[in-house]
């Protein structure tokens, strides 16, 4: 097989690989891109619903998780969400903001993959899918990429190959592989905004109420988050339990806030003067899921009426109400995690470059590395910023 000569081969055509290629190719470098999928950015179509949640107008470094907070800011700073939207605009996309700074497009994810790949094509860079890498060399002339389509030979190396989150869009671990070959460290990894899992008595009560969903706080080693859950037939989802999941790890103590935003016990009082006969089910029912308020009275909180609490038991009902104990029993795992927790470590890697410190010309960008956002567009937000700051130095 013929030998093929660039500047820059990006391994991982996702969201951070082709943003560090579109960079590099309006600086007037030669950049290949491949992929071993069979088609571009096959994440960025199933995200956010077939929309693409692709930035959140309030990233901050203080939306991320990494050994080291500070390594994001850099890249954050010279590449911000207006950057982005500016590009989306420019291609007319049309968007909207969901909640909390999130956007997501009008239409489809499509249109953002579209985007991506005409600025590829307008900057010369070639996108090569199917294609898989053998082996990697390292020589004083740089790199020697050998694949199932041929010898690339490149002064600069981007790995963009993400995380080990959703196997069936083809994640591996083959970032984590090649970072140590060359002399990283990779800390260690675990799904991050997914699904927990409950078991036992929890298991056992909630199971059947599967599909009902409520504004809670999760709260778990001194995070929060106030947004919606949703029980399933397996434990836990929703907005609310995939954030507080990046937090949590088995033996944690997890606790919902059931009524957040108000003092349970002051209602449960105020409940007591006001309608002292009613049943406690009947006015749960009022502010809560009424078949949840339902089984809250069968297993955990006292099924009489509300007068019938005294002092003791009102303070005890209101305290499960603002903190109910949670046991989860692990996460659904990288087959439905959204993001991989941990990955390259960032010691070894410049935040201003996203350039080796081991090996000259050897980048890593997005997911690959131990920078994972918050759930709403903080992720893509750091693949276009981390990918345009290597993709101006390559």
């Amino acid at each position: 097989m013929s030998t093929i000569r660039c500047d820059v081969l990006v391994i991982g055509a996702g969201a951070a690989g082709l943003m560090s290629a579109i960079t590099a190719g309006q600086r007037g470098r030669h950049v290949q891109v491949i992929d071993h999928a069979n088609k571009v950015g096959k994440k960025i179509l199933m995200s956010g619903g077939g929309r693409c949640n692709f930035t959140n107008t309030g990233t901050t470094p203080a939306n991320f998780i990494s050994a080291n907070p500070h390594f994001c800011k850099s890249a954050l700073a010279r590449y911000t969400p207006w950057h982005f939207i500016e590009m989306v605009d420019r291609h007319g996309i049309a968007y909207h903001e969901k909640e909390l700074g999130q956007l997501f497009c009008d239409i489809s994810s499509k249109q953002i993959v579209k985007m991506l790949v005409d600025e590829c094509q307008a900057a010369g860079v070639q996108i090569r899918t199917d294609c898989s890498v053998q082996r990697i060399e390292h020589g004083s002339d740089g790199f020697r990429v050998h694949t199932t389509q041929g010898l690339f030979h490149c002064a600069s190396l981007v790995v963009a190959t993400g995380g080990l989150s959703i196997p069936s869009m083809g994640a591996t671990g083959f970032g984590y592989e090649l970072a140590r070959q060359f002399g990283h460290q990779v800390l260690p990894t675990r799904a991050g905004l997914v699904p927990l899992t409950l078991s036992g008595t929890h298991q056992e009560r909630l199971a059947d109420l599967s599909g009902v969903a409520l504004p809670i706080e999760a709260r778990c080693n001194g995070r929060s988050f106030q947004n919606f859950m949703l029980l399933t037939h397996r434990g836990v989802s929703g907005p609310a339990i995939l954030q507080i999941s990046s937090f949590w790890q088995p033996g944690d103590a997890l606790e919902l806030d059931l009524l957040p935003g108000q003092d349970a016990t002051a209602w449960l009082r105020q409940m007591k003067r006001d309608r002292p006969a009613a049943e406690l089910r009947t006015v749960l029912a009022e502010v809560l899921p009424k078949r949840l308020a339902q089984r809250l009275c069968e297993h955990w909180l006292p099924d009489r009426p509300v007068r019938q609490l005294d002092e003791p038991v009102l303070r005890q009902a209101g305290q499960l109400l603002g903190a109910f104990p949670l046991v989860a029993s692990g996460t659904e795992g990288y087959r439905t995690a959204e993001v991989t927790l941990g990955g390259v470590d960032t010691a070894d890697v410049s935040s201003a470059t996203m350039e080796s410190k081991h090996v000259p010309g050897l980048h890593f960008v997005g997911e690959v590395l131990d920078a994972t956002g918050w759930l709403g567009g903080y992720n893509f937000q750091w693949a276009w910023a981390s990918g345009h700051a290597a993709g101006n130095v390559v």
